[in-house]
C-alpha cells in the first residue's frame, strides 16, 4: 500500500463515509461536479480521496463545507457509465493520507495531501482474541448475526482489522477515529476500545442511561 502515488488528488467528501486502505466502497455518481471528477480521474490517476465533512456541512453544501483533514484515497477499479452521465464505481482504498493544502479553481475540490505510514506490525494475540469476542458480542441479537461475519473474512491481519473497521456498524466519527490510528497494531487496539464500548452501552438499560443519551 506504501507506493509512489500522486500527491495533489481530487476529495470527494461525504457525511457518512470512511474508506480505509485494501478495502472496496461502491458509488454511484451524479451530481455534475462529481461526475467531471470522475472523468478526469478515470483518464488519469485514478485516485479519489475520500473525506468526511464536518460540522453543519448542511448549510455550505453546494460550497466547500469543511472536512476532517485525515482521509484514504481509493483507485477507481471498476466504472459503470450511464446513458444520463451518471456512473458507478468502485474504489479499493490504498493509502490513508492528510490535507496540507486545498486548491480552488475546478468545481470539485482538490488538495495536495502528505502520504502517511501505517506500520503493519501486528496486534498482539490477546488483542485479537479480544476484538473476536467483542466483535461476536457486538453483533449478537442483531440482524448481522444472521451471517457469519468471519466467513470469507481476509487471513491477513492487517487487512482483517481494516476489514472489521469498514464493515461493522459503527458511525462516521468512531470510524474515523480508526482511520487516524497509524498502523495495524495502534487501529485493532482501538477498534477493541470502540466496540467494547458500544457493547457495554447496548447492555444499559434505557431508562438508566443519562441525559447525553
Amino acid at each position: 500500500m506504501n507506493d509512489t502515488l500522486d500527491d495533489e488528488i481530487p476529495l470527494f467528501p461525504l457525511p457518512n463515509v470512511v474508506l480505509f486502505p485494501g478495502t472496496r466502497l461502491p458509488l454511484h455518481i451524479f451530481e455534475p461536479r462529481y461526475r467531471d471528477m470522475v472523468a478526469t480521474a478515470a483518464a488519469g490517476s485514478g485516485l479519489i480521496g475520500m473525506v468526511v465533512l464536518r460540522g453543519d456541512w448542511q448549510q455550505n453544501y453546494e460550497g466547500s463545507p469543511e472536512i476532517y483533514p485525515v482521509g484514504c484515497v481509493g483507485r477507481i477499479v471498476e466504472r459503470e457509465p450511464l446513458p444520463d452521465g451518471r456512473s458507478n464505481l468502485v474504489l479499493l482504498g490504498r493509502r490513508r493520507f492528510q490535507i496540507v493544502e486545498e486548491f480552488t479553481g475546478q468545481p470539485y475540490r482538490r488538495a495536495r495531501v502528505e502520504w502517511l505510514d501505517d506500520p503493519r506490525e501486528a496486534p498482539a494475540e490477546a488483542v485479537l482474541t479480544a476484538l473476536r469476542q467483542a466483535v461476536d458480542a457486538l453483533l449478537r441479537g442483531r440482524a448481522e448475526t444472521t451471517i457469519d461475519i468471519w466467513s470469507g473474512m481476509p487471513t491477513e491481519v492487517s487487512e482483517l482489522v481494516d476489514h472489521l473497521a469498514f464493515v461493522l456498524p459503527l458511525s462516521p466519527l468512531e470510524k474515523l477515529a480508526l482511520l487516524e490510528c497509524a498502523g495495524c497494531s495502534a487501529r485493532a487496539a482501538r477498534l477493541v476500545e470502540i466496540v467494547e464500548f458500544r457493547v457495554a452501552e447496548a447492555r444499559v438499560p434505557r431508562e438508566g442511561r443519562g441525559p447525553c443519551h
